[in-house]
């Protein structure tokens, strides 16, 4: 876990600092910073584009009674994408155009469910039929299981043999 961490808060923006230099000493400090706000305006629209038309396709497929699993990809993908897109840098802006863009979006959806997919068929054998995992201590009880004791009344409201 320390090992994607340093990537991700130490490499990552000095990375993406090193690049932002050298196209700023090639094109201007104005122009790079024009292109960096530019491609957040247009990553932002892109991605609420995206996302409109991922919830319109998991809605589809809940009406149509079938998992909208690809379509929970669909929206994780769009949502980091857009984070990319939206985090200053080149680096970052080019992942976050393949995690919205529907064909790079399809083949990386591909290799996460190819490379995950032990993982989700693990983690959905531990739950139950109805896709609840049972209480600590009661193992195969479903959240709609209620402990108590049962009592016969009659029609009066009374318990049996209490009158």
């Amino acid at each position: 876990m320390l090992v994607p961490l340093l990537i991700l808060f130490i490499i990552v923006p000095i990375a993406e600092l090193a690049v932002i230099i050298q196209v700023g000493q090639q094109i201007g400090v104005l122009w790079t910073i024009a292109i960096l706000v530019a491609d957040s305006i247009l990553g932002s629209m892109l991605m609420r584009s995206q996302g409109r038309a991922a919830w319109r396709r998991f809605n589809v497929a809940l009406q149509a009674g079938r998992p909208p699993a690809r379509e929970v990809f669909d929206g994780v993908l769009v949502i980091f994408g857009g984070a990319l897109l939206l985090t200053p840098g080149f680096i970052t802006d080019i992942f976050g155009l393949l995690f919205l863009l529907p064909p790079t979006r399809a083949v990386l959806r591909r290799i996460l469910v190819h490379r995950y997919a032990d993982r989700m068929i693990a983690s959905a054998m531990r739950r139950g039929p109805d896709g609840f995992a049972p209480p600590p201590g009661r193992a195969g009880a479903r959240p709609t299981d209620v402990e108590g004791t049962a009592v016969d009344v009659d029609a009066d409201g009374l318990p049996r043999g209490s009158a």
